[in-house]
């Protein structure tokens, strides 16, 4: 009972965290509803589109780091009183604070898409997700121009990385039956991210997804 509540504990911290709307807050700071613009999605790519790069950067910056904190802030707690459970509940920290972002309760429940904090994720769980997660957004990306299929990667890959890795023993001393939670936790975030892009995946299939750039105006409808 004791461990069923301190995932419990762990997916509640980062929920409290992933709230923490940076897209909502800085576009009030400088006069506008972020969720009235654009897309309506509160998230650093409308943020982009809307209020240019240095916003959406400030915006990243934010989402990543929100479910950074929840993260290391569950590590170095719980993780240091539980070794072989420190990536289970690291893993259930950033589902929360995915699921904050995304359905935060004092926007009604209608926020971002989480990849932010998905990305904070990769930077803070094992330094061997950073270059393979740069990889599978930055080069989609930068080839397509297409936000969301560098995101849908990057959420593929670290699947596939967190599987890998574990099964090498590279998370630490989780036993099989855990790693298996952490694959089946990793899966539902990648499942949250593939429903939160199905517009993005059927704009990709129809061949009338928005393009985005860094350093030219973007559409922001």
């Amino acid at each position: 009972m004791i461990i069923v509540g301190l995932r419990l504990i762990s997916m509640i911290v980062g929920y409290v965290f992933g709230t923490i709307q940076t897209a909502y807050f800085y576009g009030k700071a400088h006069g506008i509803d972020i969720r009235e613009h654009g897309s309506g999605n509160a998230g650093t790519t409308n943020t982009l589109r809307v209020m240019g790069p240095k916003a959406g950067l400030v915006v990243f910056a934010g989402d990543a780091g929100k479910c950074i904190l929840s993260v290391l802030l569950i590590r170095f707690t719980l993780g240091e009183i539980y070794p072989d459970l420190r990536y289970l509940f690291v893993m259930y920290a950033a589902l929360g604070a995915i699921l904050g972002h995304d359905y935060p309760f004092f926007m009604g429940f209608k926020g971002g898409k989480g990849i932010a904090c998905t990305a904070g994720l990769c930077l803070s769980v094992n330094p061997w997700f950073i270059p393979v997660a740069a990889f599978m957004f930055i080069v989609p990306f930068a080839i397509t121009k297409y936000v969301s299929l560098g995101s849908l990667l990057l959420n593929l890959g670290l699947l596939v990385q967190m599987i890998v890795m574990g099964q090498k023993g590279m998370l630490g001393s989780s036993s099989q039956a855990t790693l298996i939670e952490i694959y089946i936790i990793t899966f539902i975030i990648v499942a949250l991210a593939y429903y939160q892009h199905r517009a993005n995946i059927g704009r990709l299939i129809h061949g009338n997804e928005r393009k985005t750039y860094l350093f030219k105006k973007n559409d922001a409808k």
